[in-house]
């Protein structure tokens, strides 16, 4: 009697935003839900929608849809239900049937298409509910080996049809008997239409999310304190005093009233229902406070209080997500909105911001501080500014979206010593680069430095290389320093981006100023190009005798104000220059240097910044006489630096956005079918054998070139110190004619071997049966007891050795790598990183960002290698890394590269077992796991929207 096919795993519960701000939460229907599910759709659903719904009136319906959608879990069926609050908001479910919507392709067998239904609350429609479910349903449904999702709706159901052609997906109908049946192909789920849509929904979902937060009509400080200078009253007298524009309120059960605030016993008790509450209570109090705040409406929580223990802190984050409230913190300084229809300052920062154009996110509270008093003082200002505290919800990629949408801010600083989904922060901050400068901090690129943040913010340890290559994909500028950041700021904020690629005219009244702002050009990446004659004698021509001008351009210590401007006006015309730096010795032009920089028009062509040796501050925006600003830096460095980071971004607007290769031949299921069967066989996971990942790699068309893999039990026994064995024979006359000079390689393989080379276990330059059985012979004595078996191939045609791999890193998921290879890869260690998927731009950067790229382009007339092999390979290993969580390490090296294409010699390639995680999949943050239950590859702690 053959056993019922085994019921899959069902999806975890998670929780995410509808597109009116209130949290959902997504899991399975069971047993217990059924009467939730009747009254969903007897009471919570019109008639007309019950007649949509089940295409005709029953008053059964309810009850047997119930009963269907709870009954056990079994094969081939699935149903979700949406909770917000404890009510039932809505259902989806699917079921298989035998019947094949689409014709059969091959390898393929009936039972891999399903049909879906969806059923939204009365009160729930146009929020969202229909569209997240039906999200996650299809999620699970490609997860589970399914093809096809189709759904039958009557012709005037206009809900359900504008629910599929919102999705993004490549929806297809046809009209059946009346009815429309609508079909969608699940394997063309993830394309970038559809991420693009889903993109939408979140940003919609989240700025609806955010608006108690950042723009509320009335807030509640709980634990506001009578004691003077105590957290919870100081951040009262600062919402009060910094003109908040709505309805404020103390709460303290033993007070009426403090720093001349109407003060209440309980949140309950408030006249009116706040948008947003601060928490500043002791830990063991923070999971009630908020549990009062949630029952009686708030929306958004600032947890000030540090300290929470694990268990408090997963109540506090569980308690926001059931009363559908938004949070910041905990132990964080707290939010500002500087927009006159709000002027909230809630928190306890020393410095009142000045209302201006820069988003500010940080985890460090010193480190907001620190901003929020240079951004005001330098007349930057800020539009909004949040303390990220622990994280728990409210994240970087939040305030991106926030800022995106809010029409104020023009320039977002971030400062994240953590992140949580940083795929998905990725792509929202590729989008927002696109239409303002993004800037951060790179904090933790020592060993110490990631140390710090880890205890500092739970932060995961991320490699340096794996967070640059996150912030040049996404367009992000990144800083060393709090300094370099807001000089990058004040440049960025004042003055146009450059127009080419880095090229600058020095400006200066002083020899030895101009030496070292030339020095700091180069070092920080920028050329200093000599000026051409005709324009060399343009600006002699309005300069003192005396002048040099081949660049640096020296105007003497006599040159006043008029003829600095006319030397500016000169340069400003140039096509030949990208930017100017002008600097300028205090004693300059009669002793006020600043009086030249005023005069000139600030918005010119090319950026300008400028030089004042002994100034006082790091960097001053100094007004001009046309309202604009000239930024001005204390050292030739700080300048030089801010330059480089205006060129870059302009190189990345300049860019195309870049899109992912198509790639029509790749077989996917194949590869996880493989994958799937060695770690069924090997449930701790380990390293391919040569078949294995020949055959793996073979499924994404990496070429290989041809081998012969001969297990040690087929190379045959030992006789009169000689190897016998047909096999190796054949294989030795199957390859030789496709060798380069006739010439075969011998590699011995064991399992766990990582370094061939270092092991004496590659045997090159062998020609004929004799040298290989040679070989093979002293491979077995060498490695007796542990050689696998041995792997023959035919000698390549010369090329350049390069190395393509990929490393699995457990927040930010794959990283593609490439550079040269050979044994001297880990010795040279040059290699360009980006995060899959590439898109071609990526590529592209790739293969031109690694010291070796000269050798690719025919250095010193050397045979150029095949560059579009090398790209189509890349392309491929990154589409093999972004569907195969499960590979956590691969390692192609060499890879020979030459003019008729580049084949890969050899590979490594390592499976663990995995949880799958879908990047895109919208959903909140989780808290990470506790320590003792281990961390999976391709799911990061704490994933979600970030």
């Amino acid at each position: 009697m053959s056993s019922a096919p085994p019921v899959p795993e069902a999806p975890r519960p998670v929780e995410a935003l509808l597109a009116d701000g209130s949290t959902a939460l997504i899991r399975p229907l069971a047993s217990g839900d059924r009467e939730a599910v009747r009254e969903l759709h007897s009471v919570h659903m019109s008639e007309e929608s019950r007649r949509l719904r089940f295409f005709g009136a029953s008053r059964r319906a309810p009850e047997e849809a119930a009963r269907r959608l709870c009954a056990p879990p079994r094969p081939g069926f699935l149903a979700l239900g949406a909770w917000v609050g404890e009510e039932l908001v809505g259902v989806v479910e699917y079921s298989v049937y035998d019947g094949q919507a689409a014709p059969l392709r091959p390898g393929e067998t009936p039972g891999t298409a399903a049909e879906l239904a969806v059923a939204v609350a009365e009160e729930w429609h146009h929020r969202g509910v229909g569209t997240l479910l039906i999200e996650h349903l299809l999620h699970a449904a490609r997860e589970r080996g399914l093809r096809v999702i189709e759904a039958e709706a009557l012709a005037d159901n206009h809900a359900v049809h504008k629910v599929f052609a919102d999705l993004g997906l490549h929806v297809h109908r046809r009209w059946e008997h009346g009815q429309v049946r609508i079909s969608v192909d699940l394997e063309e789920q993830q394309d970038e239409d559809y991420r693009r849509a889903v993109d939408e929904r979140g940003r919609t979902a989240d700025v609806a999310s955010l608006m108690p937060l950042l723009r509320p009509r009335s807030v509640a400080v709980v634990g506001a304190s009578r004691r003077p200078g105590s957290v919870g009253q100081s951040v009262l007298r600062r919402i009060r005093d910094g003109g908040f524009a709505g309805a404020l309120y103390a709460v303290n059960p033993y007070a009426e009233r403090i720093a001349d605030t109407d003060t209440y016993p309980s949140v309950g008790t408030l006249p009116v229902v706040c948008d947003l509450a601060l928490l500043a209570v002791p830990p063991v109090v923070v999971p009630s406070a908020a549990e009062e705040c949630g029952r009686a409406g708030t929306r958004a929580l600032v947890v000030l209080t540090a300290g929470l223990e694990d268990a408090q802190a997963r109540r506090l984050l569980q308690i926001c997500r059931r009363y559908s409230m938004r949070l910041v913190g905990p132990n964080c300084l707290g939010i500002a909105q500087t927009d006159p229809e709000v002027r909230l300052a809630a928190n306890f920062a020393g410095t009142y911001p000045a209302a201006g154009e820069a988003g500010i996110a940080v985890q460090s509270g010193g480190v907001g501080i620190a901003l929020l008093q240079l951004l005001s003082r330098l007349g930057v200002g800020v539009s909004s500014f949040v303390s990220l505290g622990d994280k728990y919800d409210v994240s970087g990629n939040d305030l991106l979206q926030w800022w995106e949408s809010d029409g104020r801010t023009k320039l977002a600083l971030l400062h994240l010593e953590s992140f949580g989904n940083p795929r998905a922060f990725s792509r929202t901050a590729r989008r927002v680069s696109r239409r303002m400068p993004v800037l951060t901090v790179d904090a933790g690129r020592s060993n110490a430095g990631r140390r710090a943040a880890a205890s500092h913010s739970a932060a995961a340890a991320t490699a340096t290389v794996t967070r640059r290559a996150l912030f040049t994909q996404a367009g992000i500028t990144a800083t060393d320093s709090i300094a370099e950041l807001v000089e990058t700021a004040a440049l960025f904020a004042s003055q146009p981006l450059p127009a080419g690629s880095g090229r600058v005219a020095v400006v200066s009244n002083a020899g030895g100023v101009a030496v070292l702002a030339a020095d700091a050009c180069a070092e920080a990446g920028l050329t200093v190009p000599e000026l051409p004659p005709d324009l060399v004698g343009e600006l002699l021509a309005v300069l003192p005798e005396g002048a040099h001008a081949a660049n640096p351009v020296d105007i003497t210590a006599e040159a006043d104000a008029a003829e600095l401007d006319a030397a500016l006006a000169v340069l400003n015309r140039s096509p030949l220059i990208d930017s100017v730096l002008v600097c300028l010795a205090p004693t300059a032009l009669g002793g006020a240097p600043g009086r030249a920089l005023r005069s000139g028009p600030a918005r010119r062509r090319h950026p300008v910044a400028a030089v004042v040796l002994g100034q006082s501050e790091s960097v001053e925006l100094l007004p001009t006489d046309d309202g604009g600003h000239v930024p001005v830096y204390a050292d030739p460095q700080q300048a030089a630096r801010a330059l480089a980071h205006a060129a870059a971004r302009a190189r990345h607007l300049a860019e195309p956005e870049g899109v992912e290769p198509e790639l029509p031949d790749v077989q996917p299921g194949r590869a996880a079918a493989e994958a799937s069967a060695f770690l069924a066989a090997h449930p701790e996971g380990g390293l391919l054998d040569p078949a294995a990942t020949a055959s793996l790699l073979g499924c994404y068309g990496i070429p290989t070139g041809p081998s012969v893999w001969l297990r040690a039990d087929e190379l045959g026994e030992a006789e009169d110190g000689a190897v016998l064995g047909g096999a190796l024979a054949d294989a030795v006359a199957r390859l030789t004619p496709l060798a380069h000079r006739g010439r075969l390689v011998a590699k011995a393989y064991w399992p766990g071997q990582v370094h061939k080379s270092e092991f004496g276990a590659v045997r090159t330059d062998l020609e004929g049966i004799a040298q290989v059985r040679a070989a093979v012979r002293d491979f077995r004595t060498r490695f007796a007891g542990r050689l696998d078996g041995v792997v023959l191939q035919p000698t390549a045609a010369p090329g350049i050795e390069l190395f393509a791999g990929v490393a699995q890193d457990r927040v930010f998921g794959p990283l593609v790598l490439f550079g040269l290879g050979g044994t001297a890869a880990d010795l040279l260690d040059d290699r360009a990183a980006r995060l899959a998927p590439l898109t071609d731009t990526d590529v592209d950067a790739m293969l031109t960002g690694v010291h070796a790229t000269p050798l690719l382009f025919g250095y010193r007339g050397t045979p150029k290698p095949d560059l579009a092999a090398l790209e189509h390979l890349l392309a491929r290993l990154s589409r093999l890394a972004t569907d195969l969580p499960q590979l956590a390490e691969a390692d192609l090296n060499p890879v020979i590269a030459g003019p008729d294409g580049a084949v890969c010699v050899d590979a490594r390639l390592r499976l663990l077992p995995v949880r799958p995680f879908d990047p895109y999949l919208r959903r909140l943050r989780e808290l990470p796991e506790p320590p003792e239950e281990p961390t999976h590859y391709g799911a990061p702690d704490g994933a979600g929207q970030e």
